[in-house]
């Protein structure tokens, strides 16, 4: 599963370099944001929800990879 995590981050990387460089660096900050908070208050055995946001970030990375996509986005929900 960590591999599985380390692959999306790399391929967000990977899809932020296709788009401009404030757009890129923008992503960048987000994902990295992101991964962090996750690491910090996920809990390392909780393995339903790790499944949920992984397949969660492989759609939000499909999403980033089409042309039409020009960045990402935070929506903090309380």
């Amino acid at each position: 599963m960590q591999r599985q995590v380390l692959s999306l981050y790399r391929g967000f990387m990977r899809a932020a370099r296709s788009k401009d460089l404030h757009e890129r660096r923008r992503i960048e900050q987000i994902v990295s944001m992101e991964f962090r908070n996750n690491a910090k208050s996920v809990d390392k055995k909780d393995f339903t929800y790790i499944e949920y946001l992984l397949r969660r970030g492989n759609k939000q990375l499909e999403l980033l990879k089409t042309s039409a996509a020009v960045g990402l986005s935070v929506v903090e929900v309380r």
